[in-house]
């Protein structure tokens, strides 16, 4: 097998994700170190019995420290696990920036809770959202959001997250407006607006990237060492490139389908592994390419039935 590693996004949360690991000293240091560094309680946020993960600020450092806990757990346990690239779905791309020793772990923990507050900040300026459409004609749900954007609608494209899926974004009213027009207009299989806090990679985010624009100054990076793809720009990250990319990724669509697709073309991969709550990276894959064989670590019991394949054999 030659894996490309998954890391979920924003969206994927749960109320309870990682708690069950603090029982692992690795993952709790993890923790506890982000804790520290971010200045937040975030095993209070991952438990989110006062609704924490319902806002930015809390959910993106939260999220991303429990996949990059898992993370280090597997290189810990199954340190031989062929790893041939890396890619992030928005948020994500930090974990894998993380893992993939791009930046240290204090430094990058300080960028995301910067970048949360940002991102925070725009959301609660303009009441918008996203909507998620399902086997869309894509040409035609393009043109339409082109279409209503000419004509005053703040509607974008957010997201092409897989041949079967792209995510549209803006005000409420025109999410609303759009997801009508597709519905009527036979568009696509079925359109759906989503629980979020914002219309994440639209231009209602320029304010964010603004900010991180001159908070990227601060950060050094390192080209990582195992590839990990951009959506912004379907290459790899660069120690040249990543202050640029993680500006732009704000306020500009990702690819994740294409960056599996570069992942597949050129790292060769053949199995993925999705680290982070919930599988929809693992179904995107499917969408890009069914021959995959895929793989996914969203609590302890996937954490452990995953390594205990990988040594037992079956996943080599």
């Amino acid at each position: 097998m030659r894996y490309g590693i998954l890391f979920s996004g924003q969206g994927a949360q749960r109320a309870g994700m990682g708690v069950e690991l603090m029982a692992d000293s690795l993952f709790s240091s993890i923790v506890e170190e982000a804790s520290a560094v971010s200045g937040l309680d975030l095993l209070t946020i991952m438990k989110d019995e006062h609704g924490e993960l319902a806002k930015t600020e809390y959910v993106q450092p939260a999220l991303v420290t429990v996949s990059y806990g898992i993370y280090r757990m597997l290189k810990r346990d199954v340190p031989t696990l062929p790893i041939s690239g890396m890619v992030g779905l928005s948020l994500g791309e930090y974990a894998a920036l993380f893992a993939s020793q791009a930046v240290t772990f204090a430094a990058g923990m300080k960028l995301l809770v910067d970048r949360a507050k940002y991102m925070q900040a725009d959301a609660d300026k303009v009441a918008s959202t996203l909507a998620a459409i399902l086997e869309p004609d894509i040409v035609a749900v393009t043109a339409l959001c082109q279409q209503l954007a000419a004509s005053g609608k703040q509607v974008y494209i957010a997201n092409y997250n897989s041949p079967a899926q792209l995510v549209i974004g803006g005000r409420v009213a025109d999410v609303k407006e759009m997801v009508k027009q597709v519905k009527s207009n036979h568009l696509a299989k079925r359109a759906v607006i989503l629980k979020v806090s914002g219309a994440f990679h639209t231009p209602l985010f320029n304010g964010a990237r603004a900010k991180m624009h001159d908070r990227l100054q601060d950060v050094s990076f390192a080209t990582p060492r195992v590839p990990v793809i951009s959506n912004t720009t379907v290459v790899p990250f660069t120690k040249e490139t990543t202050s640029a990319i993680l500006e732009r990724q704000l306020a500009v669509p990702t690819h994740f389908g294409d960056d599996l697709q570069y992942l597949i073309d050129h790292q060769h991969i053949n199995a993925t592994l999705e680290i982070g709550p919930g599988k929809t990276l693992t179904r995107f894959a499917k969408q890009v390419d069914r021959q995959l064989t895929t793989n996914h670590i969203a609590n302890l019991t996937d954490y452990q039935k995953f390594v205990k394949e990988y040594q037992d054999g079956t996943q080599k």
